[in-house]
């Protein structure tokens, strides 16, 4: 009978072993092969573990390492004392037009170079004119409507802008979940690759089923429309009291711009920025027909590539030039 146990323990020290070695040795393999920095989603998890620190402010969640830079899709993104993507502010001058851009991964300009983002090219053309224009990114991954707005008043109010471009996209008025993960979530590419595969097996995906859940999204009673449409709110009551001209900049999403199906959103955020007095500028037009060959920062990844990039500078270059007195 001794025997017996001792056989049936050493076959399961023996298996826990193996299934110990083998997902080491899986997880050694997955980050060999991810060192390439050409997996999307990997490369999303280290921006979250690299740039991005838990934030006391529930509104915000998490919010970006002062100070810090990292290598992120074959492209460095660095931080300045105030969490922005760049190099250091100095105090602004008195003549100083300086205009803060905040929104979401997109406004950072993920998967592209800092020189061609397209702060930094509003602010080469702007500054060809000879006047002293200084752009600023406040572009964080996973933000929506609500915290960037809110990261706005809790940290970056005595950065004290003139304008304000919110760039705003489609998810933006989506209720975000205070997020985090869990340990394992958090250290393993093994377990975040399985977790995004279970999901991506089971739950359903296509363009249809995206339209359904952005026409829930943007239903009234819908708690995260509603926070967005008090945060803009919010920030243009503020714009008023500090002399500062606000602007809205309409991002559509990349996947299929042939067949768009997402205007009615256009439509709505459109009629918000009107009734908040928010200067209105839709980039659609601009990318209506392209091709997410011509637009991805790297195939998998529906982010704006320089080019896209350059196109929405063109379009803010035109009403910032406008209203720049």
């Amino acid at each position: 009978m001794k025997k017996s146990t001792n056989k049936v323990l050493i076959s399961i020290c023996l298996v826990v072993c193996s299934l110990v070695v083998g997902t080491i040795t899986c997880e050694m393999l997955l980050r060999l092969k991810n060192s390439s920095m050409k997996n999307y989603d990997i490369e999303m998890w280290r921006y979250a573990n690299e740039l991005k620190k838990a934030d006391t402010n529930p509104e915000l969640a998490f919010s970006h390492i002062k100070s810090s830079s990292a290598l992120l899709q074959g492209v460095e993104i660095r931080t300045n004392e105030w969490g922005l993507r760049g190099g250091p502010i100095n105090p602004i001058a008195r003549d100083e037009r300086r205009i803060l851009m905040i929104g979401g991964s997109i406004t950072l300009g993920w998967g592209v170079p800092e020189d061609k983002t397209l702060t930094v090219l509003l602010q080469n053309k702007l500054r060809e004119s000879g006047d002293n224009v200084t752009v600023l990114n406040a572009g964080i991954g996973n933000y929506n409507a609500e915290r960037y707005v809110s990261r706005f008043f809790a940290e970056h109010t005595e950065l004290k802008p003139t304008d304000i471009v919110v760039q705003y996209f489609l998810r933006d008025a989506e209720d975000l979940s205070p997020g985090g993960g869990n340990w394992l979530l958090r250290h393993s590419q093994l377990a975040v690759t399985l977790w995004i595969a279970y999901h991506r097996f089971f739950e359903n995906s296509g363009e249809n089923l995206l339209l359904e859940h952005y026409r829930d999204v943007y239903k009234e009673e819908k708690l995260g429309f509603k926070k967005m449409k008090q945060k803009l709110n919010e920030l243009s009551i503020y714009a008023k009291q500090n002399d500062i001209r606000i602007y809205l900049a309409m991002t559509p999403d990349v996947h299929n711009l042939v067949n768009y199906q997402f205007e009615f959103i256009h439509d709505i955020i459109k009629d918000i920025a009107k009734e908040n007095d928010y200067k209105f500028i839709d980039f659609l037009p601009s990318f209506r027909g392209l091709t997410p060959e011509d637009l991805y920062a790297m195939p998998g990844d529906p982010h704006p590539n320089a080019y896209g990039h350059k196109l929405m500078a063109e379009d803010l270059l035109t009403i910032l030039k406008i209203n720049q007195d």
